[in-house]
């Protein structure tokens, strides 16, 4: 008995011990993370009715966390007949508009109580309202950083009751644009800050919650002066003295000293910094942390040591030339419905960006939380922040634009001191009031000028999209007054070439230039994703689709629809890259988007998904040989050649790392099995930049047989490399002189009739179908209907018809003259076998062919709607397709399994029903 009485002794000391280095030590912060009780107030009864006084009884919620997440909220019905509405975007599970209050009840210390202290609610849709044991604390809001309320007047130590409502209604319509193509209302809205398209308009808190004592320095602002190696400081004091500071890295010192405040102030004063403090870019991220001290109190900032600055018209960071190699990042978390406020998923998402030579993220229409600005500047990443901001009307609201005008004054405050973040536009493809946002602009320049600003990311208006504006520091643009620099417009309607760049439409524009939103080439749906979207959001337009195809038979082939249209996908995302690459002075790109768009229509534009995986169609090594600091380019005249002829191409190094000196390139060309050619390029020194020329390969391209070839380029002693497909073909394919070949239906009915095998390849305009089409659809079939809305070819390239027309399963660039002069024939009806497909869109799943057989009475027909006659003698790819299928109807292999009446067949011609 007398050991537990000592035993309980002891307990009773050590707890006294532990409560009197408690009260030595008071918490410093007090976090209101965890359980709280909310209450939906669709009916707006709250205030009215005192619920920050009686609160009523409701549910229970994880805060950091949404309603959604909670699962609260109305359901949403599977309705298959709103088909339009699935295809619009990711469906919620439970879906809320309007207030909700959430309360909890929670013990301030007494030490904390006696501060000036603050609540903060990190991430926020819209507003939130605050009462502290039922007085009324303040109103906020903000959809770009967090909300904050000073509550020294009312806290107490001891328990204390914090009731705070929060609306996610639409507060102010004029950021936004509607997109008109969605029925139901909550789609309209598209600019990413406020919208159910890619983040959900979700009502909660999701970051940062929880009650700290103010700091007695305030406002500090770090500016680096690179040139002189200095950081210069500004800051409220709140006194006048000598203020100690310390500058670690890692924890360690590397700096110590003092500055001296007058008048409670520090106004760029400037720290000389030491040798071993180096600056901060996408190679070496050098992060630091400044501590200041006021007495027993302290401040602590991190820093990286940057200048962002436009030299010449050239994008220049710390003195040197950068290429900005981007993707849009458009709030797309559909496990979620909201961005991530930790760090480490924010590492994890720019860590994969990286990995596919990414160094750049543009923000459309709304801006990160701070775990997203940490995790670049410690991986060295590039941020072009928004506002929340997409719509055709600037200006014309004063209530918006004063909102706008605080949501940019709360984005220089919050994040202004992170040096990833080194562009900001107002928003996205704006039009309106130009002398406005050039105003807005430069006082956004001359509150903070530590990074470039530009006063719209591209716009259709006129005067306002294709030259930089006064204010502007940096141009995004599709297009220039001189023409498109983007492939949208090339890449379809012009010829396949690799000798040009944008240099001519750019060469008069004296400010960086950004292309904008380059790709948006559509990817068919990989539906074994279905599976994995466990979270708030389903995947109805995927499942949609998938029963689609099922109950039409074509679901075995959509895992090869998917790999087909993204190969093609990753083929024009690559020509995109490089020829932005190539031009002189070009200061980057930014892709939409490496990364599917899951909204506007179901946009899958990604090389990978939504959950930044692999669609199995490019891996992050391969495409980081077109995309990185250092990528050796060719220029050459076109990817198809005819036996005979001299291949010439012209060996560029773009290089954005660091001057590579006495540097050998090698080259070589090579077929499936061997070298048909190699060589060596003299060593060289290539600067920092895109004008280093190396030397030209020239090389007579002589064959057999068709034959696809790829020129490869490599840095020797490095692991940059490059590489290009080119086919080549016998000059004098003649075509098989017993072939009955016709253009005409009726002549084929009689060939037929008689038993004979038929060529039949009628005149493109007598054919009913979809016009004929090299690149796939353009963003989405939904959000663009008007469209010729296909996504390239599939086959098997082991097929005997192909057997003398070397192909992949896919489309690339020898298929573009096939495609051009060609339709894509609906044969769903048709009991025939398709030997090359066109992959339609998902909405429509046509089974569409442009080469097929079948057996019609005792003959046996190949049809091709590629046009095979026209122009022949200049056409030699389609010269060498129609040898192929020809060889292929007078061999034995020429057996087609289905058959079909003539009758059947006139289906397809639009001069015949």
């Amino acid at each position: 008995m007398k050991d537990h009485k000592g035993l309980c002794y002891l307990c009773i000391l050590i707890l006294l011990w532990s409560g009197c280095v408690s009260c030595q030590s008071p918490k410093k912060e007090l976090s209101l993370k965890g359980e709280w009780d909310v209450v939906l107030d669709s009916l707006d009864r709250g205030e009215s009715e005192k619920w920050f006084i009686d609160f009523p009884s409701g549910e229970k919620i994880e805060l950091p966390g949404t309603l959604d997440l909670a699962d609260l909220g109305s359901g949403q019905l599977m309705d298959s007949a709103a088909k339009h509405d699935q295809f619009s975007h990711l469906t919620r599970k439970r879906q809320y508009i309007g207030k909700a209050w959430y309360q909890r009840s929670i013990e301030v210390p007494a030490e904390l109580a006696k501060q000036a202290v603050e609540l903060t609610l990190e991430r926020v849709i819209w507003t939130s309202k605050v009462w502290i044991n039922g007085n009324l604390v303040g109103f906020g809001e903000s959809l770009v950083g967090p909300h904050k309320f000073k509550i020294r007047d009312f806290i107490k130590p001891g328990r204390n009751t914090i009731t705070i409502c929060i609306d996610n209604s639409n507060k102010y319509p004029q950021i936004n644009i509607e997109g008109s193509k969605y029925h139901e209302q909550e789609s309209k809205e598209m600019a990413h800050a406020y919208t159910n398209h890619t983040q959900i308009k979700w009502n909660g808190i999701i970051g940062e919650l929880s009650l700290k004592p103010l700091p007695s320095i305030s406002n500090v602002k770090l500016k680096s002066d690179v040139n002189n190696k200095r950081l210069l400081v500004s800051a409220a004091i709140g006194k006048a003295g000598e203020l100690e500071y310390i500058i670690r890295q890692n924890g360690k010192k590397i700096q110590a000293g003092s500055v001296p405040v007058e008048n409670g102030s520090l106004n760029n004063y400037p720290i000389e910094l030491v040798p071993e403090i180096e600056s901060w870019d996408e190679f070496n991220p050098n992060i630091y942390e400044l501590e200041i001290f006021a007495g027993e109190d302290s401040f602590k900032q991190n820093f990286g040591l940057r200048e962002i600055t436009s030299n010449n018209g050239v994008l220049h960071l710390n003195g040197q030339r950068i290429f900005l190699r981007g993707t849009l990042e458009c709030a797309v978390f559909p496990l979620t419905g909201h961005p991530p406020a930790d760090k480490s998923s924010w590492v994890e998402i720019i860590s994969t960006a990286k990995a596919f030579g990414l160094n750049h993220f543009r923000f459309h229409s709304w801006c990160p939380p701070k775990a997203a600005f940490e995790a670049a500047d410690e991986l060295g990443f590039y941020f072009q922040a928004e506002l929340p901001h997409w719509n055709l009307k600037v200006g014309e609201d004063s209530e918006t634009n004063f909102f706008l005008e605080k949501e940019a004054e709360l984005m220089l405050n919050e994040y202004g001191n992170h040096p990833s973040f080194i562009l900001m536009a107002l928003g996205n493809e704006l039009e309106g009031n130009i002398a406005y946002m050039n105003s807005f602009v430069k006082n956004l320049k001359e509150k903070d000028d530590r990074r470039l600003y530009t006063t719209t990311s591209f716009s259709f208006q006129n005067g306002l999209g294709r030259l930089p504006q006064p204010a502007d520091d940096f141009f995004v643009t599709q297009w220039t007054d001189r023409g498109w620099i983007r492939g949208q417009g090339i890449f379809n309607n012009k010829k396949p070439h690799f000798d040009k760049n944008y240099q001519n439409e750019i060469e008069h524009i004296q400010v960086p230039i950004i292309s904008h939103e380059i790709g948006q080439y559509s990817v068919y749906p990989d539906l074994s994703e279905i599976e994995k979207y466990t979270g708030v959001l389903m995947p109805l337009n995927f499942i949609e689709i998938k029963n689609d195809l099922e109950e039409k038979g074509l679901l075995n082939l959509a895992p090869e629809f998917t790999q087909a249209s993204g190969k093609l996908a990753a083929i024009l995302y690559k020509e995109e890259i490089e020829r932005a690459l190539k031009t002189p002075g070009f200061d980057g790109f930014q892709l939409l988007q490496l990364q599917d768009f899951p909204g506007q229509g179901t946009a899958l534009v990604g090389l990978v998904n939504v959950f930044w995986e692999s669609k199995g169609v490019i891996e992050s090594k391969e495409f980081s040989r077109f995309n990185s600091e250092v990528v050796p380019l060719i220029n050459m005249e076109k990817a198809v050649y005819t036996s005979g002829e001299t291949l010439e191409a012209e060996v560029q190094i773009a290089n954005f790392y660091k001057p590579l000196y006495d540097q050998s390139v090698s080259w070589s060309i090579e077929n499936e099995s061997s070298k048909i050619a190699s060589g060596q390029f003299e060593k060289s020194q290539f600067n920092i930049g895109n004008e280093n020329t190396t030397g030209t390969i020239s090389v007579k391209l002589e064959v057999q047989k068709a034959t696809k070839l790829q020129i490869k380029v490599s840095i020797d002693g490095t692991d940059y490399e490059n590489e290009w497909p080119v086919w080549v073909y016998p000059e004098n394919q003649g075509k098989q002189s017993a072939m009955n070949y016709t253009r005409s239906f009726s002549q084929a009915v009689k060939w037929l009739e008689q038993g004979k095998s038929v060529l039949l390849n009628p005149e493109v305009e007598e054919l009913e179908g979809v016009t004929g089409r090299f690149v796939p659809v353009f963003w989405s079939p939904v959000h663009f209907p008007d469209q010729p809305a296909t996504m390239g070819i599939l086959c098997d390239p082991s097929h005997n018809a192909l057997a003398d027309f070397p192909t992949d399963f896919h489309s690339d660039w020898q298929w573009w003259d096939l495609s051009i002069q060609s339709k894509s024939l609906d044969v769903t009806e048709l009991n025939v076998e398709p030997i090359v497909r066109v992959i339609d869109n998902f909405v429509t799943n046509r089974e569409l062919s442009n080469v097929f057989e079948t057996k019609v009475g005792q003959g046996k027909l190949l049809f091709t709607s590629i046009d095979l006659e026209r122009d022949i003698e200049f056409r030699v790819v389609a010269r060498q397709l129609r040898f192929s299928l020809e060889n292929y109807m007078n061999s034995k292999e020429f057996n087609p399994k289905s058959e079909i009446q003539a009758e059947e067949l006139k289906s397809i011609f639009s001069n015949l029903n």
